[in-house]
């Protein structure tokens, strides 16, 4: 979707401002700035549809048609929750969704699927931008440690971002059960003591609003991806961006 010239101009002067203040505050203090990884720094799409077309291998002599139908899956398709996206593409009432759903999971919530990830537009020059003007970049995500950690450090490595170097953090789940905006929550106040939170990035509305519940001088800003359905409002002193392109 092609964003009108107004609203580029805004996510053009937010994201340069978030730049110029990493350069100005590490002078006083270290400035951090907080990423979310999925569907925030990272489209996952790609991670699922690789999914269900391993899933269409696997069930084509049952069904040839829903292998097809699985094999012609596009981004553009695929909704946040993966029920929806199969009720999208005609597939939600066919008798194999169960065994899909599990064969999904399984997959999607692991390390060697994370390959499949690609960055948004932008978002790999920016992190850059921000670590090379000074900032420690925080990626704090919903991911677990247990069952993503190994994949997701290899995953920002490959893509291009900052990690593994002096003035990164890479902050997931201890378990993956726990419910990523209650980790959120729980986290957000420790994050002080890596030094001033001057901005943050999230797909999710409840995740801005408690990062700028905590820190209301960052420049908290929703990037408008996907979201979970059925979430809060997003704070009217959240800013909006739909990628990463400065200008």
């Amino acid at each position: 979707m092609v964003q009108p010239q107004s609203l580029r101009s805004q996510q053009h002067a937010t994201l340069r401002a978030v730049i110029r203040r990493c350069r100005t505050e590490k002078a006083h203090a270290t400035p951090v700035v907080v990423f979310d990884l999925d569907g925030t720094l990272m489209d996952n799409r790609p991670r699922t549809l690789a999914i269900l077309r391993e899933f269409a291998d696997r069930c084509r002599t049952r069904d040839a048609s829903l292998a097809e139908r699985l094999e012609r899956a596009q981004m553009g398709e695929l909704e946040y929750l993966l029920s929806d996206s199969l009720e999208r593409m005609g597939a939600h009432r066919h008798s194999l969704v169960e065994e899909m759903h599990g064969f999904w999971r399984d997959r999607f919530f692991a390390d060697p699927h994370l390959v499949h990830d690609v960055a948004l537009p932008g978002a790999v020059d920016f992190a850059r931008a921000c670590h090379d003007a000074g900032a420690l970049l925080v990626y704090l995500t919903g991911r677990d440690l247990p069952m993503m950690g190994t994949g997701t450090f290899q995953s920002l490595r490959d893509l291009g971002f900052p990690i593994g170097l002096a003035g990164t953090e890479l902050v997931l789940k201890p378990d993956a059960a726990m419910p990523d905006e209650a980790f959120k929550r729980d986290v957000a106040p420790q994050l002080a003591r890596l030094g001033h939170v001057i901005a943050a990035f999230d797909n999710e509305p409840g995740n801005c609003n408690v990062m700028l519940a905590h820190y209301p001088d960052a420049q908290v800003v929703f990037v408008d991806t996907q979201r979970m359905p059925g979430g809060p409002e997003l704070d009217p002193g959240v800013h909006v961006v739909r990628d990463f392109h400065t200008g």
